[in-house]
C-alpha cells in the first residue's frame, strides 16, 4: 500500500475530528448541553439501521448509513446552518460546496469521488436512499425537541407552522415517519411545548 495514500486517509480522518466541536441548536435528551454534529451523524446513522422498514421504496440500509455518516462532514468548514435562519440558508450551498471540495479533496481520488458523490446525492435527494436518509435527518430534531420540552424551539421562537413547513419533506422518503412526526408536532402544540402558528391579521 503506497504510503502517500495512507497519509492522505489519516489526514482526512484527523481533520473530520473537528466535527465534534461543531455545535447544533438541538439539545441532548438527557443533558443540558447541545449536541455536536458528530453525535448527530452517528445517531441518525443508527436510526437508518433501526427504521429502514419504514422507507416508502426499497433502500439499501448500509448505503443510507454511509450517506448519513458523510452528509454533515462539510460542517467542519461551513458550520451548522440553522434551518430556520433564512439568511444562513441562503448562503449554505456555496459554503458547503467549498467545504466539500477541500475536505473530500484530502482523500485519495477514488475515495474523494465516492464520498463526495454520496454527499451530493443526499443533498439533491435524487434516489430512494437519499430521500429516506433526508427523512431521518429531518425527523431527528423533532424527536429531540419533543423529548426536551421544545427547548430549542422555544429559545428561537419557532412556531408550529414553520416546523411543519420545514419537515413535511419527510413524506418524500417515508409517509409513516411523516405521519408520526406530524402527530408529535400536533401534540407538542397541545401540550404547550411548541407555539401555535400565529393568527393571520384580520
Amino acid at each position: 500500500m503506497p504510503r502517500e495514500r495512507l497519509e492522505r486517509q489519516i489526514r482526512f480522518i484527523l481533520e473530520i475530528d473537528k466535527l465534534k466541536e461543531v455545535l447544533r441548536r438541538t439539545y441532548l435528551t438527557g443533558s443540558l448541553r447541545r449536541e455536536n454534529t458528530a453525535e448527530h451523524s452517528w445517531h441518525v446513522a443508527v436510526m437508518a439501521l433501526v427504521l429502514a422498514e419504514y422507507a416508502d421504496q426499497p433502500v439499501d440500509p448500509a448505503r443510507v448509513v454511509k450517506m448519513l455518516l458523510v452528509h454533515d462532514i462539510v460542517e467542519v468548514d461551513a458550520g451548522d446552518t440553522y434551518v430556520y435562519d433564512e439568511a444562513a440558508v441562503a448562503t449554505r450551498a456555496e459554503r458547503e460546496e467549498r467545504a466539500a471540495a477541500r475536505l473530500f479533496g484530502l482523500l485519495p481520488s477514488d475515495q474523494a469521488a465516492e464520498l463526495a458523490g454520496l454527499w451530493r446525492e443526499f443533498d439533491a435527494r435524487r434516489s430512494a436512499d437519499a430521500r429516506f436518509a433526508a427523512a431521518l435527518d429531518r425527523i431527528m430534531p423533532v424527536l429531540h425537541n419533543v423529548a426536551t420540552g421544545g427547548r430549542s424551539w422555544r429559545e428561537h421562537g419557532i412556531t408550529a407552522d414553520r416546523v411543519v413547513a420545514r419537515n413535511r419533506t419527510i413524506a418524500d422518503g417515508s409517509a409513516a415517519l411523516w405521519e408520526y412526526a406530524r402527530r408529535l408536532i400536533e401534540r407538542a402544540v397541545a401540550d404547550g411545548v411548541l407555539a401555535a402558528a400565529p393568527e393571520a391579521p384580520s
